[in-house]
């Protein structure tokens, strides 16, 4: 019982580190939250005894169980032919309707890659996002890197060096993209809230398509005095707009852009989904946290 209550101290101790860590690795909350569960299955039933470093140790976990569930998420994806990844979370300060961001929430911040981290992470090899993440953002050893993917610390940095190159040559043309995609949903927003009907019809392809409603000129009307209520904001590390009651989101919106044109607008008010979004409000400048 004493050895019980031990390891349930460290692993509360250590659990916030320990999701950030499965959050950067995987991309996803969700995923990233089952990753800590499983983490918890596992040392509940491990031997503590020659454990020194806990916080080590469990951080030693939880990578090789996001490593296992990284392989199997790539063997999904190989094996579904022609299909595409899912677009990447990015770790921001959060509104989620359950909780506020940690420390670890705030570390990750502050890491100046952002968005375009987590797109190139998604194209890295499973060793390769697991030695980077590990080495460059939590700041674990390559000599404790390596035993987790079965490499020397010199194989473990020569992976998180292809890594970097690649995050490197990458991240500033995917934050562009996401930085002309936010200039076209904050106008649309702005000419919706003004019924700017020729606006809105600017900003839209002739054949879009929103909810059941098809059509530049049509879609436009629908919109044109509406979202009022509606804020600019990162979805998942993706512009959107989020509509908010009490602060809390109820409606999440969501933009699919062509050449500088939307072509297709969804709105999603399903309460599980939104509960697994990770939303960001945007501001002039600024972003906001609840």
């Amino acid at each position: 019982m004493i050895e019980q209550d031990w390891l349930s101290e460290r692993f509360a101790e250590h659990q916030d580190r320990l999701h950030a860590v499965a959050y950067r690795m995987l991309g996803s909350p969700g995923e990233a939250e089952d990753a800590v569960q499983e983490v918890w299955l596992r040392v509940s039933r491990a031997d503590t005894s020659q454990v020194e470093n806990p916080g080590g140790w469990l951080t030693t976990i939880v990578a090789r169980v996001c490593l296992n569930m990284l392989e199997a998420r790539r063997a999904r994806r190989e094996d579904a032919a022609g299909a595409l990844p899912p677009e990447p979370d990015t770790p921001q300060p959060s509104v989620h309707p359950n909780g506020q961001a940690g420390p670890e929430d705030e570390a990750l911040l502050a890491d100046s890659v952002g968005v375009a981290l987590m797109v190139v992470l998604d194209t890295l090899t499973p060793v390769e996002r697991l030695a980077f993440v590990l080495h460059d953002v939590f700041a674990v050893s390559f000599a404790e890197i390596g035993p987790i993917i079965d490499r020397s610390p010199a194989a473990a940095r020569q992976l998180a060096s292809r890594a970097r190159r690649r995050v490197q040559g990458t991240a500033g043309a995917s934050d562009a993209a996401q930085s002309a995609k936010r200039d076209i949903v904050e106008a649309f927003l702005a000419a919706a809230r003004g019924g700017d009907f020729t606006a809105l019809v600017e900003l839209l392809d002739p054949e879009a398509v929103a909810i059941e409603i098809r059509g530049a000129e049509a879609v436009a009307a629908f919109f044109a005095g509406r979202a009022q209520a509606a804020r600019l904001a990162l979805v998942d590390g993706v512009p959107a707009a989020v509509w908010l009651h009490r602060g809390q989101p109820k409606a999440v919106i969501t933009f699919t852009i062509d050449d500088e044109k939307i072509t297709h607008i969804a709105i999603d008010t399903d309460p599980d989904r939104l509960h697994d979004h990770d939303i960001v409000l945007l501001g002039t400048g600024n972003t906001e946290r609840r």
